[in-house]
């Protein structure tokens, strides 16, 4: 697909709690390079990251924590409350994440790769993608894999959940859709079996000759 046309990129989505990065784990097993568009995200506002400055400069100051880190869950309280705001911060991470993103798409010799993102859509990253996979989970089990794993409140959760645009019109643009409702081994049949039937030979044999590092 265009400048990365030697490589095969699958753009992994679903909304929040349906099991994004257990497919991208499992994919990253079956031999393809895994991105986590959002750990970047989680990176670029550390302190040195580029993104923090920007965040800080437009929401305050009073955004940090006593040891001038960014003070992600006094954001997250203010941004998946407000949508406008959460616009705002968008308009400020996503396109450092797809600099990023596109950096190492550059500098990779991997034939295929997964770029995980909950906004891959929003971001514009899936312009780079040659298929679109979207785990998918019913609402109950989402709030329960977050405040069971992730330890948020239901409040919390809820909040999340209701900020994300709806879950459908991801599965609408989905080329490959994993149900993640069952067990592991459930999941590893389909996203092998997806593997299998979707990524083009040519690009599953050139990970056996691949010189990757």
């Amino acid at each position: 697909m265009g400048k990365w046309a030697n490589k095969y990129i699958i753009g992994l989505t679903g909304n929040i709690g349906t099991g994004k990065s257990e497919v991208r784990k499992i994919l990253q097993c079956l031999g393809a390079l895994g991105i986590d568009a959002d750990l970047i995200s989680r990176q670029l506002m550390e302190p040195d990251g580029t993104a923090f400055p920007q965040v800080l400069a437009h929401f305050g100051k009073e955004f940090t924590t006593p040891d001038n880190k960014l003070d992600r869950a006094a954001l997250a309280s203010v941004v998946f409350q407000q949508p406008d705001k959460l616009a705002e911060l968008e308009a400020i991470v996503h396109p450092l994440v797809v600099a990023e993103v596109e950096r190492i798409l550059d500098e990779t010799r991997m034939p295929v790769v997964v770029i995980e993102a909950i906004k891959l859509i929003e971001s514009g990253l899936v312009k780079h993608c040659d298929a679109l996979w979207v785990t998918d989970a019913p609402v109950e089990i989402r709030l329960a894999r977050l405040t069971l794993f992730r330890e948020m409140s239901e409040t919390d959760a809820n909040n999340r959940i209701q900020a994300q645009p709806p879950q459908e019109e991801k599965l609408k643009a989905a080329a490959v859709i994993i149900h993640n409702d069952a067990t592991l081994e459930d999941l590893l049949f389909q996203v092998k079996h997806a593997w299998e039937s979707s990524v083009p030979d040519s690009f599953r044999l050139a990970l056996q000759d691949a010189d990757c590092v």
